[in-house]
C-alpha cells in the first residue's frame, strides 16, 4: 500500500510528475512537452514527427528538437519508417523499451507470482513460487520468497535488480497508513511486519508498494476492462475471499485504516455476525454467503462453480445474496457501475448478471449498471503492473 493520500496508477491519478523550477520557465515547459509526447507514444505506439506535431500542436522545429532530446536521453528511438506517401518516408518514433523495467506481484495463501515488464508494459518474465502462507517457516521468509519470485522473472528477462524502477505487490488485506501493518488478512501471517515494505525494498533494490489486491483489480478494470468509461464505480470481488474497491470521482476510497471496501465482513440478513479478523469460508458476514467455498456447497457439495451456476435454483440464490450485499453498498456510495469479478462472477457470467439486476430491483433506489469482468488473465497482476508502470514512468519520463 502506498503512503496515505497517494494512489499511483489508480483511476484519476495524474500522470504528469512534479517538476522542479518555476512554472512557465523554458525548463519546465520543455519537461511538460517531453512528458506529453512520451505519454502519446505510450498510448498510440509508434508515431511520425508530423503526427506528433498534429497531436500536440507543437511546431515542426520544436517537435524535431524535442525528439532529438528524448532520443539522446535514451527514452525514444526510431523504429522503421512510414511509406506510401508522397515525398521521403517518414521516420517512426517509439518509446525505448529498455528505458526502465518494473516488477508486479500477486501474493495469495498458496504462493507468490511475479512479472517483470519493460517501460512499455511488455511482459518479459514470469515466475511462480509456491508457499503455504501459514507454514511456520514461511512466516519468517516472506522477503526471501518475494525475492525468489522476482529473481526468477528477472532471469527470464535477462535483467537484474538494478534494472527495476518500481515494484507493486497485491495482497489480500490492506496496509494501515498509521501503523504500516497489514490488516484484514490473518491468513497471511508473514506479511504483518511493520518493516516489511522497507525490507522488501532493500532486497529488491527498488521502492516497493504493497496494495490491496481488490484495489488492483479495480485498476485493471479502469485501464482495460469494464470500468474504462466510468469514474464512479464499485468492483465487487467474489472468490475464495470477498471484497470491494470503491472509486468515487476517479479516486479510490481507502478509509482511515485502509480498510474501505472490506465488505466480506459486512453484516447482512441470513449471515452470522463476523467478529474479529477470523475471516474465511463461512465464518460470518457477506463472505459467508457468497464466497466460492460457500457457493460450491449450495448443491450438496463436491460441485464445481460452473456446475452450481448451471443449476437455476442455485444461480437464483447466489444472485439474491449478491444483490443484497450490493444494495447495501449502493445505498451508501451510489456508484454508476458495479463490476462483478472473481471466480464466482466468471462462473455465473451474463446469466448471473441478469439475475443480480433483477434481484436488485427495489432493494436500493439508485440503479447502477451491473457488468461482469471480461479481463483475461489475473486482474490483480494486471493492476499491479499498471500501478508499477505509472510509478516508473513518473521517474523515467521526468526530463526536468
Amino acid at each position: 500500500m502506498t503512503a496515505a493520500g497517494s494512489t499511483p496508477g489508480f483511476p484519476g491519478t495524474p500522470g504528469t510528475p512534479a517538476t522542479p523550477g518555476t512554472p512557465g520557465t523554458p525548463r519546465v515547459l520543455r519537461a511538460m512537452n517531453d512528458r506529453a509526447v512520451l505519454d502519446l507514444l505510450v498510448a498510440h505506439g509508434p508515431l511520425t514527427r508530423t503526427r506528433i506535431g498534429e497531436l500536440t500542436g507543437l511546431s515542426k522545429p520544436t517537435t524535431s528538437q524535442l525528439l532529438g532530446r528524448l532520443e539522446a536521453a535514451g527514452l525514444v528511438h526510431t523504429t522503421g519508417s512510414l511509406s506510401g506517401r508522397p515525398g521521403p518516408n517518414a521516420l517512426l518514433y517509439e518509446i525505448d523499451p529498455g528505458a526502465g523495467h518494473v516488477a508486479a506481484l500477486s501474493a495469495d495463501p498458496t504462493g507468490i507470482t511475479a512479472l517483470v515488464a519493460d517501460i512499455t508494459g511488455t511482459v518479459l518474465g514470469r515466475e511462480r513460487v509456491e508457499a503455504d502462507a501459514v507454514a511456520e517457516d514461511v512466516r519468517h521468509r516472506t522477503a526471501q520468497l518475494v525475492t525468489e519470485a522476482v529473481d526468477g522473472a528477472l532471469r527470464q528477462a535477462g535483467l537484474g535488480h538494478d534494472d527495476l524502477r518500481a515494484a507493486v505487490i497485491g495482497t489480500p488485506g490492506a496496509i494501515d497508513p498509521h501503523t504500516g501493518q497489514l490488516r484484514y488478512a490473518p491468513h497471511l501471517p508473514g506479511w504483518h511486519s511493520r518493516t516489511l515494505r522497507d525490507d522488501l525494498a532493500a532486497v529488491l533494490g527498488t521502492p516497493v508498494d504493497i496494495e490491496n489486491d481488490v484495489n488492483l483489480a479495480a485498476v485493471a478494470e479502469q485501464y482495460e476492462g469494464a470500468a474504462q468509461d466510468h469514474d464512479n464505480y464499485v468492483l465487487t470481488w467474489l472468490d475464495e475471499g470477498v471484497g470491494a474497491a470503491i472509486v468515487l470521482g476517479g479516486t479510490l476510497l481507502r478509509g482511515a485504516t485502509g480498510g474501505a471496501g472490506e465488505i466480506g465482513y459486512m453484516p447482512l440478513p441470513g449471515a452470522p455476525l463476523q467478529r474479529g479478523e477470523g475471516k474465511g469460508g463461512g465464518n460470518g458476514g457477506f463472505e459467508s454467503l457468497v464466497s466460492a467455498y460457500v457457493v460450491r456447497e449450495l448443491t450438496g457439495g463436491g460441485a464445481t462453480l460452473d456446475e452450481v451456476m448451471a443449476d437455476d435454483t442455485a444461480l437464483g440464490e447466489v444472485a439474491r445474496r449478491i444483490a443484497t450485499g450490493i444494495a447495501a453498498v449502493v445505498a451508501v456510495v451510489d456508484p454508476e457501475l458495479v463490476v462483478l469479478s472473481g471466480s464466482v462472477a466468471q462462473a455465473g457470467g451474463d446469466k448471473l448478471r441478469v439475475r443480480v439486476e433483477e434481484e436488485l430491483t427495489g432493494l436500493a433506489l439508485p440503479r447502477p449498471q451491473i457488468r461482469i469482468s471480461e479481463l483475461d488473465g489475473d486482474p490483480i497482476l494486471t493492476g499491479a503492473l499498471r500501478s508499477a508502470l505509472t510509478q516508473a514512468r513518473d521517474q523515467v519520463f521526468d526530463t526536468a
